[in-house]
């Protein structure tokens, strides 16, 4: 009798570890039966906003594999439409909702993945039945919102609540559809996942596009009119709003784990281990961003809700479910974005979580180029390095600029990864000609800054 792997979530992780699991083991030995509660599978939730802004087309762009494919190509059984309400592990077990044609059903499993990825933080003055108010975690959540903005009445006015990746980027976006936009951030600045110092730069395009941006203030309220949202409410009064778009971070979706018995660790994220397994729950894995992982340079576990990891611990899941033999090593919380045509890079720790972390350390911040400065197109570029005193080890950097800066992040991510000092990245044979960088790139520049600044 094949065993029965089930798998929960069929987007970046689950889908990867059942193409994984598929590719080593063929439908005699293992059947694979995924339940997906939205509409759609192995879609690119960071291109959201780009079908949102209209650069993106359509939302087929944004699907890798859709249902079918899984079906007819890989064996697999994909019920759309059907949420896992419960697990049974002693039974192993799952029930599932239908949806759509209504009823439950009960399926056993052998192995179970678990990647039911993360839900937006939704505070409680967000809990209305007034139309137009959004999260935006998922493809059905793009859908709503672009069915709300071609809609009649069409909105004029956006507010985005909260200034992280997705706020940001839902903010530049609906500016580009041609709405009023303004961003409030309850913190003292948007973009908390880098320095304050950096953070500011990229508050300054936004302001200079045309985007409102309002810091310190807090959203306490909605108010509505004839069933749909008319203004979001704050301590310096009301704030007329069509559309509202919430973009205050996520949280791992580990409620029906956690109801199971899955152990949860201190992020809220579901603790696994290297191989992607449930400690003490044979057969059962996790992986996506559902669970909690170690940060390679602090230690300490935490909860980074990215689709690079997300399809990394996915396959390693899949290829261990298979038979085979794989780790996932930790991350170091590598990112990029843009806002116009700035764009925005980070790794590693930033000052604060540096600190948190027990570590000393110089920060050191240098202004250069993305080119050569006589070369047509030369733009500013800033880049910032975190060196642990007194050994001078990266621990983390940032960068803020315009064209050619934020894949720059890659080669200082490459360092921090390898645990290299700002002493061997000034030796760094890196690229150079006039049309894509300095003679002296920005990453040597500030290697050989901070090491001035560790007194060497």
């Amino acid at each position: 009798m094949a065993q029965r792997l089930i798998v929960i979530g069929g987007d970046a992780a689950g889908m990867s570890a059942a193409s994984q699991a598929r590719r080593r083991r063929d439908r005699a030995n293992l059947e694979i039966v995924v339940f997906e509660r939205g509409h759609f599978t192995s879609y690119s939730a960071c291109g959201i906003p780009y079908w949102i802004s209209g650069l993106v087309p359509n939302p087929e762009a944004l699907i890798a594999r859709d249902p079918e494919t899984f079906r007819t190509t890989f064996a697999m059984d994909v019920r759309m439409r059907h949420e896992v309400t419960a697990i049974d592990l002693e039974r192993r077990e799952v029930v599932a909702r239908d949806l759509d044609g209504g009823g439950e059903v009960r399926e056993r499993f052998d192995d179970l993945m678990y990647a039911t990825g993360a839900v937006p933080v939704k505070p409680p003055w967000a809990d209305t039945d007034a139309g137009g108010v959004f999260g935006m975690q998922t493809l059905d959540d793009g859908a709503a919102l672009r069915e709300w903005l071609d809609g009649d009445p069409k909105p004029r006015r956006a507010v985005v609540v909260g200034g992280g990746y997705i706020g940001v980027e839902i903010a530049e976006a609906l500016f580009e559809r041609g709405l009023s936009v303004t961003l409030v951030e309850a913190t003292e600045q948007p973009m908390a996942k880098v320095d304050g110092d950096m953070a500011e730069l990229v508050a300054d395009a936004m302001r200079g596009l045309g985007i409102t941006i309002r810091t310190g203030l807090r959203v306490t309220g909605l108010e509505q009119q004839n069933g749909r949202v008319s203004a979001v409410v704050t301590a310096e009064g009301p704030m007329p709003a069509d559309v509202v778009v919430l973009g205050l971070g996520v949280r791992p979706n580990a409620a029906l784990a956690e109801a199971a018995g899955f152990p949860i660790g201190p992020t809220g994220g579901i603790r696994v281990d290297r191989r992607m397994r449930v400690p003490g729950r044979p057969g059962i894995w996790a992986a996506g961003d559902c669970v909690e992982t170690l940060h390679r340079v602090s230690g300490m576990p935490v909860h980074v809700p990215l689709g690079t990891h997300a399809n990394k611990q996915g396959r390693t899941a899949g290829i261990n479910i298979g038979g085979g033999y794989a780790t996932f090593t930790g991350v170091i919380g590598t990112a990029v974005t843009k806002v116009c045509d700035l764009e925005v890079g980070r790794t590693g720790l930033r000052e604060q979580e540096a600190a948190e972390a027990g570590f000393e350390f110089v920060s050191v911040v240098v202004e250069s180029t993305n080119r050569a400065g006589y070369y047509p197109g030369a733009r500013p570029m800033t880049v910032k390095l975190i060196a642990e005193r007194p050994s001078g080890r990266l621990l983390g950097a940032q960068i803020v600029g315009w064209s050619e800066a934020a894949k720059r992040i890659d080669t200082l991510a490459v360092a921090l990864w390898n645990g290299m000092t700002v002493d061997d990245m000034t030796s760094l044979d890196l690229g150079y000609a006039p049309p894509y960088a300095p003679v002296w790139d920005p990453v040597l520049i500030a290697a050989r800054k901070a090491v001035d600044a560790l007194d060497r």
